[in-house]
This record gives structure tokens, C-alpha cells and sequence, in this order.
């Protein structure tokens, strides 16, 4: 392949978004863990890290350091291979899903008419790392971690997939870019196209369901410590406890950037119309917004995080079984007679 070949330059700008948005996100975990602190001693009247750099700023760097130089020990017993692949298993998938998410007009690493599908069906293999963790480790206590963490992505799997389905009906499309399009309004009440409003069952069963999918807080019952010491990464140290961690928090930008995307009209600006051949300005201003929408998703995990308590074992089944999946087949079932009745809203709004 040569620079004259024409499929050269398509191949290196889809490698470049690649690599930026995989840089941008890996420096984003960092900065991220360290607001998470910063808002976490705001909630509880504390001073949160002050000692490395001005105002703790490098924490996050001495934390790295850390556990970059901590000893990393593998289990008597344990399966040594899948051991060693469990945290990259939750790892990779939370970056491959991101890649299909618009991050701005025509910014996305790849770009494909069956984006919510891929990004579904990647998304679920974040199980088998959890799964796996907890079966080679040789130890109980991460044994039944991985096991709870299996059946709680699997449930809520099921009434996220749901929620989802009811934007597909609305649309009429998969394809991000097309649900995005269609969540922008050209009046002053055009926030209420965004399908955060036009299917609210859907967004807030999604919204549980993605708390429950990253395993945070109020439902993050795979790693209790009180039951179960760590959960599923209780044998890991060093570098590889780093991964799960990592994964942890790339995964809740994930699914913040797909709440984003689905519910709260993605990288499109209220009241600025879309234009058919963007700018730069153009691009940079759809960052921008996309990039508000999700530190305000992000700071709201943190928030509910340091604010409830966590849910018992069997609270956390009852309510993926027994309210979302048939809340999410309701409304599944409202969104099929408003489609068919031809209403506008779920629920006819007065203005």
C-alpha cells in the first residue's frame, strides 16, 4: 500500500482516530479517578488528596507508580494463562465499544450503519473477564465474585438490550449518527426531541442497567468487601489489578458516552442547525458538547456512588427480574401503539 494507493489515506485516518481517541481516553481514567476523589471529599466534607503536585493534581501519577512497582504474584493452583488474560478481557472490550460512539459531527473511529449492534454485542464479552478472574484465581471468595458478576451483567443485560430496542422502533435505524440527527430541534423546545424525553421509561431503565453493568456503586455486589474480601480480583496485584481497574472506569465512559448518545441527542448543539458540510469549528464545537454531556453523566456516577448504600445480593435480582425486564417489555409494547397511533411523545405533552 502506497500513499497514491486510494485506499491508503481512508486506512490512516481511521488508524489515527484510533490512536487518539485510545490516547485521549487512557489519559482520561487518571484524571477521572482523581475527580472522582476530589467529589467524593466535596459529598463527605473532607480535604480528598492534597500531597503529590499542587493540590493532588499528581496522585493520580504517584498511584501508577505504585502499582506499576508492587509485586505481582500469581496463586498456587491457578490457571496461569487464563489468570494472566482475565483483566485484559474486561479491558478491551470497554475501548472496542467506545470506538463505534460518535464523539463529534463525522468523529468516530469507525463508522458503520450497525453500530448499535457491534457496540451490544462487545460490550457483553466484559463478562467472560470477570468470569474467568474469578475461576483461575483458585479462591473462593473470587470464585462466587466472578460468579455474581456473570449473573448480573447477564440480567441486566437483557432489560438494557430492551430500553435499547425502543429507540431502534423510534428511529428506525441503528446507525448512532442517524439516532443523533434525529434528536435535534430546531425550536426553543428542541432539548424535547431528545429521546431522553420522548422515551423516559427507556432511559432510566438504561441508566440503572449501565450503574449495574459497570459494577458501581449502589450495585457493585461482585466486589463487596464486607462478603467477599475483593471479589473477582482479589488475587490480583500490581499491574494487573491496574487493568480491572481501568477496565472499570473506561467501561463507565463507555456507557456514559452511549447514554449520550441515545438519550441525550449525542454531539448535536440545541437550537444550532446540523449543518450538511461541517467545519472544523463545526467538529470542534460538537466535541465540546458531547464532551459536557459526558463529564455531567460521568460526575452523576460518581454522585450516586458516594451517596447510596449498596443493595443486598438478592434486592439487586429482584429488581433486574422482576421490575425492569417486564417495566422494558411495557414500554417496548407503549412504544409499538404510539408508533402505530402516530403520536409524537410516548405521552402527548400539552405544548
Amino acid at each position: 500500500m502506497t500513499i497514491t494507493d486510494p485506499v491508503f489515506w481512508p486506512f490512516a485516518m481511521a488508524v489515527l482516530k484510533a490512536v487518539i481517541i485510545f490516547a485521549v481516553i487512557l489519559h482520561i481514567v487518571p484524571g477521572l479517578v482523581y475527580f472522582e476523589r476530589r467529589i467524593s471529599a466535596w459529598i463527605q466534607d473532607r480535604i480528598g488528596p492534597n500531597r503529590v503536585g499542587p493540590v493532588g493534581l499528581l496522585q493520580p501519577v504517584a498511584d501508577v507508580i505504585k502499582l506499576a512497582f508492587k509485586e505481582d504474584l500469581t496463586p498456587q493452583g491457578s490457571d496461569k494463562w487464563i489468570y494472566r488474560l482475565a483483566p485484559f478481557l474486561v479491558y478491551a472490550p470497554a475501548i472496542l465499544a467506545f470506538a463505534v460512539i460518535p464523539v463529534g459531527m463525522d468523529l468516530q473511529v469507525a463508522s458503520f450503519g450497525v453500530g448499535v449492534i457491534f457496540l451490544l454485542t462487545i460490550s457483553s464479552f466484559s463478562v467472560y473477564g470477570l468470569a474467568f478472574g474469578g475461576w483461575a484465581s483458585n479462591n473462593k471468595y473470587s470464585l462466587l465474585g466472578g460468579l455474581r458478576a456473570s449473573a448480573q451483567m447477564i440480567s441486566y443485560e437483557v432489560a438494557m438490550g430492551l430500553s435499547i430496542i425502543a429507540i431502534l422502533m423510534t428511529a428506525q435505524t441503528v446507525d448512532l449518527n442517524e439516532i443523533i440527527r434525529q434528536q435535534w430541534g430546531p425550536s426553543t423546545l428542541g432539548l424535547l426531541e431528545w429521546n431522553l424525553f420522548q422515551q423516559p421509561i427507556a432511559a432510566v431503565i438504561f441508566l440503572v442497567a449501565a450503574f449495574a453493568e459497570t459494577n458501581r456503586l449502589p450495585f457493585d455486589l461482585p466486589e463487596c468487601e464486607a462478603e467477599l474480601i475483593g471479589g473477582f480480583h482479589t488475587e490480583y496485584s500490581g499491574l494487573k489489578f491496574a487493568t480491572f481497574f481501568m477496565g472499570e472506569y473506561i467501561a463507565m465512559i463507555t456507557m456514559s458516552g452511549l447514554m449520550v448518545t441515545m438519550f441525550l441527542g449525542g454531539w448535536s448543539v440545541p437550537w444550532i442547525e446540523i449543518p450538511t458540510s461541517p467545519t472544523f469549528g463545526d467538529v470542534a464545537l460538537s466535541v465540546v458538547f458531547f464532551t459536557i454531556k459526558l463529564m455531567l453523566l460521568l460526575f452523576f456516577y460518581i454522585w450516586v456512588r458516594w451517596t447510596l448504600p449498596r443493595f443486598r445480593y438478592d434486592q439487586l435480582m429482584n429488581i433486574g427480574w422482576k421490575v425492569f425486564i417486564p417495566l422494558s417489555l411495557v414500554n417496548l409494547g407503549l412504544t409499538a401503539v404510539s408508533g402505530v397511533m402516530g403520536w409524537n411523545w410516548l405521552i402527548p405533552l400539552p405544548w
